[in-house]
């Protein structure tokens, strides 16, 4: 793998496991992690520690400390707990993961070249600040891997492995312990503590804007239903495309992917193909649940016109408007002509007059004399 890959895993973590932004609940607080085998230059082992979707923390093996970052590089440095905390969680992880990397390489007899192994971990808190879960997931050289989720409040573990060294039932709970008494604390603990300092931050609410609208298809004559919510903050948002009042099944619908605008706020949209028979007969509507509305949002569809008719409308416009320019051409040309006939006239008025005047002087002359 070359380095500009490695660079780019490292910096933009395009190869981390993706995370559904549904899996979290009002806040989280998660660590991206990447370990990298093999002669790079970068940190053998680094993490980003995110607050929701901002950025507060640097840690590296070169380092060996938590650097602040975004909207904590403000704030007095990060206090001696908060450090004591980062050194036991991520020097751990940086232990497993460099083991867990060796066995990947054997399993897939990759002994050669650049490897890397990178890890989502943290946890959630749910909207009224009560702990949500822990979750960690994996990925060796860009595949995703196993995935581990443990529910705060009832205290289960959920696993999903996909690599070899399944967990025994034994190993399992005693690896729930070990999160529950470890991990879950300092994390959730962190997570307030991070919430606290960066309120204006990430309580900020912006109330999103919901559009549906129908698009026809250029390959067909079917047209595009398009749910559309954007402009909202924070990114957790629950979009909804209903058909006479019922949610369209997922595998009918397109997109739902969620994706940042250019000032820091979220869109996300759902779309449906059909007919034009399924367009008339049925009534198609789309809600948005989000944190800044006390109540969810509705929207009914909105009927874009038809390619055709689209044509049409501009022709009559353009028709109307040449219409309208001949009109106001035509009165100032009359105006004008009419204008300089009037000159004309008097112009002649004044000449005729001119040379009655002048006769009139000759002829008191003769009669003088």
């Amino acid at each position: 793998m070359s380095r500009i890959q490695i660079l780019l895993c490292v910096l933009y973590l395009s190869c981390t496991p993706k995370v559904n932004p549904f899996d979290f609940g009002g806040h989280s607080l998660l660590a991206f992690a990447t370990y990298i085998k093999g002669d790079t230059p970068f940190p053998a082992f680094s993490a980003v520690l995110m607050l929701d979707d901002i950025e507060v923390g640097f840690f590296s093996s070169n380092h060996q400390k938590l650097i602040p970052r975004g909207p904590m590089k403000d704030k007095h440095t990060l206090g001696p707990s908060y450090q004591k905390n980062a050194m036991s969680v991520f020097t751990v992880m940086y232990e497993h993961m460099r083991a867990r990397t060796h066995k990947l390489m054997y399993h897939y007899n990759t002994t050669y070249g650049v490897q890397f192994l990178q890890r989502i971990f943290g946890c959630d808190l749910l909207d009224k600040n009560t702990p949500g879960r822990m979750i960690s997931k994996e990925a060796f050289n860009g595949e995703s891997g196993d995935e581990k989720y443990l529910s705060i409040p009832d205290k289960t573990l959920e696993t999903e492995f996909k690599w070899p060294g399944a967990w025994t039932a034994l190993q399992s709970e005693s690896i729930k312990w070990v999160i529950i008494d470890f991990y879950q604390p300092i994390c959730i603990k962190t997570l307030h503590n991070l919430l606290h300092l960066n309120t204006k931050q990430v309580m900020r609410k912006v109330k999103p804007r919901l559009r549906l609208f129908q698009k026809g298809l250029s390959h067909s004559a079917g047209a595009q239903v398009t749910c559309l919510a954007t402009g909202f903050y924070p990114r957790h948002i629950n979009l909804t495309l209903l058909r006479d009042g019922q949610p369209v099944p997922d595998h009918q619908i397109t997109g739902g992917q969620l994706l940042p605008n250019g000032d820091g706020t979220y869109q996300m949209r759902k779309s449906l193909e059909v007919s034009t028979e399924e367009v008339q007969h049925h009534q198609y509507t789309c809600t948005a649940q989000h944190l800044s509305l006390d109540n969810k949002l509705d929207i009914s569809l909105d009927h874009e016109p038809r390619p055709g008719a689209k044509y049409v409308a501009i022709g009559v416009v353009i028709a109307l408007i040449s219409l309208l320019a001949l009109i106001v051409a035509f009165i100032f040309c009359r105006r004008r002509c009419v204008g300089t006939g009037m000159k004309k006239e008097k112009k002649m008025e004044h000449e005729h007059k001119q040379k009655g005047e002048e006769s009139s002087q000759k002829l008191n002359l003769n009669l003088l004399s």
